[in-house]
């Protein structure tokens, strides 16, 4: 057994016997009301769901495992995996341990490089990726054993099992995914002394200059790991897995959620919007100019895409960490200059408009720059790449959702005349 998951096996019955007492002593207790807005509004601000992972409130933005991320922007995926499953971070033989762990699953089926074969030449990537998750279900370890009779306090083991062959497997396939897709050559195989970033950049195929392409990616794959339990991709997810789907299905299926334009594709407007100012321009705008073509954006009923968020009223500290690579490693890049123009410029034009009430970027308003400036610029993918990072976090509550044995996930509907009848309307 990993000093992971023996590490788990200590913490989770404490943990599971804590939430007990708990719901047991104050489970009468009423944590959130909702409105008429509300319910038709997409459960906005809704206290309803239990995530453990992270939390994201709205003046400090994310949170994982009661660690601010301007704290851990520094840290290694791997490192962020083994904290929001323990809750604390790994020492160097842990983190030596799970990672060797990982390199020990990553080699992929090759029915799986058959079926992306088979795939149509000008299928999304995020279609090819999300299939080869599903594909792959055939090797759960929790189906198996759910199908053999396992007892319901194995059921974090087993979820675990599958987390670490999932995980293991997506810089390859999500590679592979990229170098088919678009053209770039033959599969290329791990490199079995590389971490998991630098062994993702390795098959990708891309100059990796000093390792800074490598350096960018930990930090990609750390910023996006996990954003509490209510977001599209993470809800989705746990809401197949809570009826005992195992992590194949419900990876796959959070995932297609986070392939919609709301969710995912995000990072991709927003380096298009600064491209075409770019364009407009002939080359990196003046303060003056960008003031101008965000009213005008503005003015035609679009939006500054980037800018804004469901929850939080800062700015993402995602963003500040990626903006504060930037300065460090392409501070003359023009797309680059024009990402950081933005910020001085676009939060002063939409503090203007009333309704609006946060002015600050999230996390999507820089990636795709820092991504284009080291040769990925096939914006389609970059979801791809949003979803190997979100599997980190998809997989870890489950995990320990299904250590806590919390039950399927069942709200209460009611159709249109009923919500009548309650308001009295």
């Amino acid at each position: 057994m990993s000093m992971l998951k023996e590490k788990l096996a200590e913490i989770f019955p404490k943990q599971k016997a804590e939430i007990a007492e708990f719901v047991k002593a104050y489970g009468d207790k009423k944590v959130s009301e909702v409105t008429l807005a509300q319910a038709y509004g997409g459960m906005r601000g809704v206290k309803g769901l239990v995530c453990d992972t992270s939390e994201v409130p709205p003046d400090k933005g994310l949170i994982i495992r009661g660690i601010e991320l301007k704290n851990i922007t520094d840290k290694w995926p791997e490192e962020i995996l083994f904290l929001l499953l323990t809750g604390v971070l790994p020492s160097a033989e842990e983190l030596k341990d799970l990672q060797d762990e990982i390199k020990a699953a990553e080699d992929v089926p090759q029915y799986v490089w058959d079926v992306l074969d088979a795939m149509p030449a000008d299928s999304h990537p995020m279609a090819m990726f999300n299939t080869a998750v599903l594909v792959m279900q055939k090797e759960s370890v929790f189906a198996k054993r759910y199908s053999e009779g396992m007892k319901k306090d194995e059921y974090w083991s087993a979820t675990y099992d599958d987390m670490i062959q999932i995980v293991a497997k997506l810089p390859a396939i999500g590679a592979w995914v990229y170098r088919k897709r678009f053209g770039k050559g033959p599969r290329i195989e791990t490199n079995k002394n590389a971490d998991w970033s630098k062994n993702y950049v390795h098959m990708l195929g891309l100059p990796d200059k000093n390792e800074e392409f490598t350096k960018l990616m930990r930090l990609y794959l750390n910023l996006h790991s996990d954003h509490e339990g209510g977001n599209v991709s993470a809800y989705a997810a746990a809401t197949i897995n809570s009826a005992l789907s195992d992590l194949y299905y419900s990876l796959s299926g959070g995932l297609n959620g986070l392939a919609g334009p709301l969710h995912g594709l995000a990072n991709q407007e927003c380096l298009d919007w600064v491209l075409q100012t770019m364009k407009l321009f002939n080359g990196a705008p003046t303060e003056e100019q960008l003031e101008k073509f965000a009213e005008d954006t503005l003015a035609s009923g679009k939006v500054v895409p980037g800018y804004g968020h469901a929850v939080l009223r800062i700015t993402d500290p995602r963003f500040d960490a990626f903006l504060a690579f930037g300065k460090e490693y392409m501070a003359e890049d023009p797309v680059f200059q024009t990402v950081a123009r933005v910020f001085d410029v676009v939060p002063k034009v939409l503090s203007k408009v009333q309704k609006i009430k946060d002015p600050w970027p999230n996390v999507d308003a820089g990636s795709g720059a820092l991504l284009y400036h080291y040769g990925l610029e096939e914006f389609s993918y970059y979801t791809v790449l949003f979803s190997i990072s979100r599997a980190l976090g998809v997989c870890a509550q489950a995990v320990v959702s299904r250590a806590m044995g919390y039950p399927i996930t069942r709200p209460k509907s009611l159709p249109i005349s009923e919500y009548k009848k309650l308001v009295g309307a």
